[in-house]
């Protein structure tokens, strides 16, 4: 084999790696664009859903659930937030709502974003602390440095016990349940945040909240 033809098989390998990389970790920029996890196609119910996925909302019927794949830094995310505050408002007791992590490698500070979250679920403050990442996400989000010291402040200012929090937000089991919501993740095919998943079923509009409402209120008639 040649030098040139070594070369060039080395940097055919190496973009096939890239693309292949960007089509499981494609990065959002779009809070209107559809996710992208095979829309429509019904998916494994034990991938969606586990017993310590954190749960928002829950339904005693289970005529509605809502799963989101987030990424506490993503921006489209964070502009999804409201919309889903806004629903779970609205349809309070009669849907359920489930958030799931799915960190993104592209961003620095969110690995430990979403260990911060079930740190302090630990705590019984999940749903304060996701709240405060989305609401403070322009005050850490897109840094190249470490903003541990900004997640220790946030827990401090929920009233969470500092030390314990600082414990586990390092500790193994807090970054392999950040992991193991990732592996689902990758599993049914979730490629970008927000993915979120209407009965099972990769939502396949964007996830605003008359498209959300209108989604619901079928499915509640039905």
């Amino acid at each position: 084999m040649t030098t040139n033809l070594k070369i060039t098989l080395g940097i055919a390998a190496a973009m096939a790696m890239i693309v292949a990389a960007v089509m499981v970790f494609g990065r959002s920029g779009d809070p209107t664009a559809p996710a992208a996890a095979s829309p429509g196609r019904a998916l494994p119910a034990d991938h969606l859903v586990r017993e310590d996925s954190h749960r928002l909302s829950t339904a005693a019927d289970g005529k509605v659930t809502l799963v989101e794949f987030l990424d506490f830094e993503c921006e489209a995310c964070a502009a999804t937030f409201p919309h889903m505050e806004r629903i779970r408002a609205e349809y309070d007791g009669r849907i359920t709502v489930v958030v799931r992590y799915f960190p993104l490698p592209g961003h620095r500070n969110a690995p430990l974003a979403a260990q911060a979250a079930e740190a302090a679920a630990k705590q019984g403050k999940f749903e304060a602390m996701y709240a405060r990442l989305f609401e403070t996400q322009r005050q850490w989000g897109e840094a190249s440095d470490s903003k541990e010291a900004f997640f220790l402040d946030l827990a401090e200012r929920l009233g969470l016990d500092a030390v314990a929090f600082k414990r586990d937000l390092r500790a193994p089991e807090t970054i392999e349940r950040v992991k193991k919501d990732q592996g689902d993740g990758l599993a049914l095919g979730v490629q970008r945040t927000p993915t979120i998943f209407f009965n099972g079923a990769a939502l396949d509009v964007p996830p605003s909240y008359e498209n959300l409402k209108a989604a619901i209120d079928a499915a509640l008639a039905s």
